[in-house]
């Protein structure tokens, strides 16, 4: 069963902007800001909803949210995401930018600055201690880009492609694969259960392995009854995405769910994306129980049944 939850025409759009120190937060404020947004940068997180309930902005909003900010949790600021996503007023999506230690640490060696989290400390001591701090908020990251390899330049440049007014006909969609044992992913407008494919937990070589791996994707897509849910879901998508797009929606999430959220959800997510990237959409993707095991990269992943 799928649900879409209707966009508010007149909704206030509003990107929170957050993310570990020295990743790009500041060029991201700025680069929205060139774009036309009303830019304000560390904003104390009990001031948002005030600001919120002033008079109407004309612009989309752009505030920048961190650690130095004398009131910053991440419950705090998941709390936070949670009020503005279930009120009509606002049309919230959180930017998170990533970035790996080891740039954030030359990044902070070069600049010789001190990282707000271990001011007497050494640098990496504070890196560590921001990123497991963030870790609950990036999971909640409508568009997550990592900046570990690009250049102030780079990152404006994308900034500009998912957020210029000025090409707003373009849908940004965030493909998600889940375990059911943990619950659905908040903020998603569609969800479709894998449960019922062929499950490569039984295979004990297919085991440890994840859905990204080729071995697994075609050991889900041997199921005979995987290509007509798949070409089914595509096809739903493909109607469903340019109506969004008609009503005024920047941003939709899809979610895949299995056991485990490691194999066949992951297979089904990344295909689904491969699809609709090739047919010209903005597509991100995440793989929330993968990310929850910490740089997972294809074919390390612990077993654990999916």
């Amino acid at each position: 069963m799928t649900e879409l939850i209707p966009s508010q025409p007149s909704a206030q759009r509003l990107v929170l902007v957050t993310g570990p120190s020295g990743a790009g937060r500041s060029t991201a404020i700025n680069a929205l800001e060139d774009l036309g947004y009303e830019a304000i940068d560390n904003l104390p997180l009990s001031l948002v909803p005030r600001l919120l309930d002033g008079p109407p902005i004309a612009r989309p909003l752009a505030l920048g949210v961190d650690v130095r900010n004398r009131d910053f949790s991440a419950t705090g600021m998941i709390e936070l995401i949670d009020r503005l996503t279930r009120g009509p007023e606002t049309q919230p999506e959180v930017l998170y930018l990533d970035c790996s230690p080891d740039t954030l640490i030359r990044r902070y060696s070069e600049t010789r600055r001190r990282h707000p989290l271990s001011p007497a400390e050494q640098p990496a001591l504070g890196i560590a201690r921001e990123i497991d701090l963030l870790a609950p908020v990036r999971t909640r990251a409508d568009v997550l880009i990592d900046t570990s390899e690009m250049s102030p330049h780079d990152l404006r440049a994308e900034i500009a492609r998912w957020f210029d007014n000025g090409t707003m006909a373009r849908l940004a969609v965030s493909v998600h694969s889940f375990s059911y044992k943990r619950g659905v992913p908040r903020g998603v407008d569609m969800v479709f259960d894998c449960r019922f494919l062929r499950n490569p937990y039984w295979d004990e070589t297919l085991r440890p392995l994840n859905g990204q791996d080729a071995e697994v994707a075609a050991y889900v897509a041997q199921d005979p009854r995987f290509a007509p849910f798949f070409d089914q879901v595509r096809d739903l998508i493909g109607l469903v995405l340019p109506a969004q797009l008609e009503e005024g929606r920047t941003h939709v999430a899809i979610a895949f769910g299995c056991t485990g959220g490691q194999h066949r959800s992951v297979a089904m997510a990344e295909k689904l994306a491969a699809t609709l990237a090739e047919g010209g959409w903005q597509v991100s993707k995440r793989h929330r129980e993968l990310e929850r095991r910490g740089g997972i990269v294809p074919g390390t992943v612990a077993g654990e049944r999916a």
